[in-house]
């Protein structure tokens, strides 16, 4: 719809801001949805199920219906909702199109828009038609932009959960002696213990606890071959106790016992 011409907007006459009845229903319609519906709510709270899916509404909650939808509506009837709808078409092949649902941010500017839209009729304003097709523009690229931004700002966060993550893994290969838990490690990178093992398998491709035995036989292999260290040496210098334990694992994970690398 961005890159819609105003005049490709076709308006329906059926438009109107109104307080709801205390037993108001939106019941379903013998047949779907005929046309677009930008469907926006000002106060109240209810329940509204749009093809199936139940989304609780109240302030902010704004709805695109497009033809074909099927939707249901109650509400509250202590807490009455008062709500806008602006019914039209359009004459040309839709490339980019809001998302059903959208709790708008900035309720002011978007309630200023849609007033001005209704005003303009009810006044019977000159050039209403002309100026109501420039504000419902605007009013989809508004929900155009808050959906971008917030996939943007989805996939900001993203960026800093690899980061944060990868940061840990790094912090454990350089320590891999350390008696690193999956406590400690998720305090490092500020998330819940269940939070950050998941995400961690996620984005390195192992579990925490494989990962930091990798580390540590990795290590260990380094420290057997370069340096010179005994068995003994190394597998203390790893935080391993016992060494009989070090060298099962040590062979798990390489197939061979840690004095044949050395």
């Amino acid at each position: 719809m961005l890159h819609l011409n105003p005049k490709d907007f076709i308006l329906k006459p059926s438009f109107a801001t109104i307080h709801c009845e205390p037993n108001w229903k939106w019941r379903k319609r013998d047949k779907p949805m005929p046309n677009f519906d930008l469907f926006y709510v000002w106060d109240g709270e209810g329940e509204l199920v749009l093809n199936g899916k139940k989304y609780q509404i109240e302030k902010g909650h704004c709805f695109l219906f497009k033809p074909g939808d099927e939707t249901t509506a109650i509400h509250n009837p202590q807490n009455p909702l008062l709500l806008s709808y602006i019914h039209f078409d359009v004459t040309q092949t839709l490339r980019l199109i809001p998302s059903s649902h959208r709790v708008i941010e900035n309720t002011i500017s978007f309630e200023t828009l849609i007033a001005q839209y209704i005003r303009l009729f009810l006044v019977k304003a000159y050039g209403a038609e002309i100026e109501a097709k420039l504000i419902l523009k605007q009013l989809l690229i508004r929900l155009l932009r808050e959906e971008l931004e917030k996939k943007e700002q989805l996939e900001g966060a993203s960026n800093n959960l690899y980061e944060t993550i990868s940061e840990v893994a790094n912090y454990i290969q350089q320590h891999p002696g350390k008696p690193h838990s999956i406590k400690s490690l998720a305090a490092r990178a500020g998330l819940s213990e269940r939070y950050f093992s998941q995400k961690f398998k996620q984005i390195i491709g192992q579990t925490v606890k494989t990962y930091i035995v990798n580390s540590r036989i990795k290590r260990a292999e380094h420290l057997l071959y370069f340096t010179g260290m005994t068995v003994t040496e190394t597998a203390s210098a790893l935080g391993y106790s016992d060494l009989h334990f070090f060298s099962r694992q040590f062979k798990k994970y390489t197939g061979k016992n840690p004095s044949e690398i050395r």
